[in-house]
């Protein structure tokens, strides 16, 4: 079964699922209920609340009635006999109305004794597939079609997949995910904190928090700096005038956070970088000799997210971009971006990440979704096919995931348990440059219209992080982690040497804590694995004579045995970025 047939099945099962809500509460109103990734939901309106206590009354319903639906029978309805099927049901009857026009008729589809309003999109049959590929997940609050000024809706989430034994490899993945999500082990090794007076979606970050935000951007800048790459810095609001000169402010408007001054002037909290950029570039004439201009800034982004979209750090309405921005000429746009294509590949490539590759482009029958012509877009996106194919990279297509001014390249991951996430991006824009007249001066003293490429290594700090804790549990490399080493002593006589030992690491920039209280050693040890600490090195008689050091390896069965003359060169080396 491929993917669209996948679709097509979880279609039918959002019928099955509302066919059997329909039979158990008869005057419930149903609205919608499409396919979506690894399952399925239907939106109602309850007379009555239900709970997920219900689902198995409402699963063993729709495997008795899956039995019966061998097919999905098209018909069309008028407009008029399409309403007389959903008496009392304003939300079907809005949905008609939006849909029907002059003469127009409406498509039902029916299986088993069930019918209604769709345009299509399901199986032939599903009598013969399993009865056990399916399982009812939880029940949400919606908002009908998503305007919080609408009725509240019950959805009931559903997962279907073709086989059984993917349904439970589903769940299997699940409760590992529950075990690694990134709130639960923020909390436990103490990396960040949500507070309810500062208010949801700020996250606060805490000293070890801190570190690991840190040393992930000195990661990125130094793939940075070694190809040319300037910082910048830039304040965190800005006049309206930049956003509606850049189109952000016509299509983002609703989720800025607004700022009027006491003199009337309507300012904005940033929701991304780029125009204040192009002002940085604008600051003077530059010549073709100064090009390419490659600007790097990590900072802090605002977004009005309403509150029920919000999740831990993957979702938030304060971020961190790892943001950069070159200003070339067309002739420098390949060399750019196969720079920036060697920085994504070498980052990704330190956490043991295997890329994919999307090409998100725009869709020629919805232009007036983007800035720019269909010329200019079209030779954006060729650009970007010439060059993924001179890499030699096997990509995708995404009609429609474009940014709204260009076209982009987004490298896409699996983590430790098989889920996808989209990293990176390389993002080739012609339209903001043509919007704020960039420009430098050519070989024949004319003004010559730059490209610039955005690239977001990270992209959001928070939000890579959110990944990289699932992805690792916790469990980060030497380098990177927080804490890097304990001494954990085995008695009061060998504290004085653990701490010449700790100043001897502190010097060197190493991230060392010292475990001299009373309890035994067993416990310090447990301790410092609870904290998933990548070494610890027991301190006692042997170490204190000079033997060598007894180094216990998170995640490793077997101990390191490093001699004492050799342990601040060895620990200076595994502190290193990768490269």
């Amino acid at each position: 079964m491929d993917q669209h047939e996948l679709e097509q099945m979880r279609h039918s099962f959002a019928h099955l699922l509302a066919a059997a809500v329909m039979e158990l509460w008869p005057e419930t109103k149903r609205t919608i209920g499409p396919a979506i990734d690894n399952g399925f939901y239907f939106d109602f309106e309850f007379v009555q609340p239900i709970s997920e206590a219900d689902f198995p009354a409402i699963e063993k319903k729709m495997r008795s009635l899956m039995q019966t639906w061998t097919a999905f029978e098209r018909f069309e309805l008028s407009p008029e006999e399409a309403k007389r099927e959903y008496p009392g049901n304003e939300f079907k009857h809005e949905l008609i109305d939006q849909f029907s026009g002059e003469g127009q008729t409406l498509t039902f589809y029916k299986s088993g004794n069930y019918w209604d309003l769709c345009r299509g999109g399901h199986s032939e049959g599903i009598a013969h597939l399993s009865p056990m590929i399916f399982k009812l997940t939880k029940l949400a609050g919606a908002y009908w079609r998503g305007d919080e000024k609408n009725a509240m809706l019950t959805r009931i989430y559903g997962v279907a997949f073709e086989t059984q034994a993917e349904l439970k490899a589903y769940f299997t993945m699940l409760e590992e995910a529950s075990k690694r999500d990134h709130r639960k082990l923020g909390k436990e090794l103490d990396l960040f904190v949500f507070s309810d007076l500062v208010g949801p979606g700020l996250p606060l970050w805490t000293p070890r928090g801190t570190i690991l935000r840190n040393k992930l951007d000195e990661f990125v800048w130094s793939l940075r700096q070694a190809r040319g790459y300037q910082k910048v810095e830039i304040p965190h609001i800005t006049k309206k005038e930049l956003y509606e000169t850049s189109g952000h402010w016509e299509k983002f408007q609703d989720e800025l956070f607004k700022i009027t001054t006491r003199e009337g002037h309507v300012f904005a909290m940033k929701p991304m970088n780029c125009p204040h950029h192009t002002q940085i570039f604008d600051r003077k004439q530059h010549s073709y000799r100064e090009m390419p201009q490659r600007f790097a800034n990590t900072t802090m982004c605002y977004r009005d997210e309403q509150t029920g979209e919000l999740h831990g750090l993957s979702r938030l309405r304060s971020f961190t971009q790892d943001d950069a921005h070159v200003f070339c000429r067309e002739s420098q746009v390949k060399e750019e971006v196969m720079k920036i294509w060697d920085i994504i590949e070498t980052f990704y490539g330190a956490f043991g990440f295997t890329l994919k590759l999307r090409l998100s482009t725009h869709d020629p029958d919805k232009m007036e979704k983007y800035l720019g012509g269909a010329e200019l877009w079209e030779k954006s996106v060729s650009g970007l096919k010439e060059m993924l194919e001179e890499r030699g990279a096997e990509y995708v297509l995404g009609v429609g995931e474009a940014a709204f001014y260009g076209p982009k390249i987004d490298f896409i991951t699996k983590d430790s348990i098989g889920r996808e996430w989209q990293v990176a991006t390389i993002q080739l824009d012609r339209n903001l440059p043509e919007r704020f007249n960039l420009s430098c001066v050519n070989e024949s003293g004319e003004q010559e219209r730059v490209v610039m490429i955005h690239a977001a290594i990270m992209g959001a700090i928070e939000r890579f992080l959110s990944v990289m804790i699932e992805h690792t549990a916790g469990a980060f490399p030497f380098w990177l982690a927080p804490v890097q080493i304990v001494l954990a002593t085995v008695g009061q006589d060998y504290i004085p040497f653990a701490n010449e030992l700790e100043e001897k690491l502190l010097k060197v920039g190493v991230r060392v804590e010292l475990d001299a209280s009373d309890e035994k050693l067993g416990k310090k040890i447990r301790d410092a694995a609870k904290n998933k600490v990548p070494w610890t090195i027991v301190i006692g008689a042997k170490e204190v004579e000079g033997g060598d050091f007894n180094v216990k390896v998170f995640g490793q069965e077997e101990d390191l045995s490093i001699g004492a003359g050799e342990l601040i060169d060895r620990v200076k080396q595994t502190s290193q970025f990768p490269e």
